[in-house]
């Protein structure tokens, strides 16, 4: 047996037959490595706040190879309605955001994503067609990748330096290809609270994660799928209260409250009362730097003297 194997060659062995490097290899290739918090934020700031925006739109109906008009619409309001909400409550508050957008999406609404660079916000690269990474051979995950980024730069104006990659679905050669792509970051993993620096097989590689969580989402909360039994089960209200919770906590802890919504979710009438409750509520506590994903990132690189 390979001292590094993959996944793939181990499906049909059962897991508790593994021999010991089969699961430590596993476990050690993308791992955590050193924090990268800060001991005080931009401008001496206590707590660091990155609001984010997945901008799924339709994709996230024809990246299963659905063409039903019901579910696209619904996909589309993320665009046509939610977007235009989000750009005015953050234009009201003077924050700025990133938005990861799907290269289908980018080329479905270019204008979209020109407007959102033009008001000072950060465009991340999310897949193609909002895929499934783990499901890809290698070359179709690295092309994909290559090919999203050139779609973002040539939309946007400006080439992406970091990445989320969709439904958080990290595979084992999606570090590598990061690497090879030089990004600054990624925003796809949960290993900690705080940034920290990603390791491939034990080795540094100066790529800072940006960590998410599913707590952190609007998504496990109020996500609708009328054919399947996913309701949404948590009133906003609620919502916002955990959101909160969270943000006390990276505040009493001097860390960073890194928060994940999807427009065609979170931006309908009664919920886009989330983010304002939520900015409001953030803005009343003293020393808060909002900033963009690379912003953060590129703080984190810079006071850590990574290379």
């Amino acid at each position: 047996m390979s001292s590094k194997p993959k996944t793939e060659q181990n499906k049909d062995i059962e897991p508790w037959k593994w021999e010991e490097a089969t699961w430590r290899s596993l476990v050690n290739k993308v791992r955590a490595g050193q924090s990268l918090k800060p001991k005080r934020w931009k401008n001496n700031s206590r707590v660091a706040v990155a609001l984010s925006f997945d901008s799924d739109h339709e994709t996230t109906t024809l990246r299963w190879g659905d063409g039903s008009p019901g579910k696209l619409s619904q996909g589309e309001y993320g665009s046509r309605s939610a977007i235009p909400r989000i750009r005015r409550v953050l234009r009201d508050n003077n924050i700025p955001a990133s938005f990861f957008v799907p290269a289908v999406v980018a080329k479905l609404h270019p204008n979209e994503q020109r407007q959102l660079v033009s008001e000072g916000h950060e465009i991340g690269i999310h897949g193609w067609i909002h895929e499934l990474n783990s499901s890809l051979p290698e070359q179709d995950e690295r092309e994909l990748m290559l090919r999203a980024a050139d779609v973002l730069e040539e939309i946007s104006g400006f080439r992406p330096v970091g990445m989320r990659t969709p439904s958080w679905d990290f595979s084992e050669n999606t570090l590598s290809i990061c690497r090879e792509m030089a990004l600054l970051y990624d925003s796809s993993l949960m290993a900690d609270d705080e940034p920290y620096e990603l390791l491939e097989d034990g080795e540094p590689t100066g790529i800072i994660e940006l960590p998410v969580e599913w707590i952190r989402d609007d998504a496990p909360y109020l996500m609708m799928d009328r054919t399947t039994s996913l309701r949404p089960y948590t009133s906003p209200n609620s919502v916002l209260e955990i959101f909160k919770s969270e943000f006390d906590g990276a505040f009493k802890e001097g860390g960073l409250f890194l928060l994940t919504l999807h427009p065609h979710i979170s931006g309908h009438r009664s919920r886009i009362v989330i983010l304002e409750e939520l900015i409001e509520y953030i803005k009343s506590f003293p020393d808060v730097w909002f900033a963009t994903h690379s912003e953060i990132a590129q703080y984190c690189k810079d006071q850590l003297g990574l290379d």
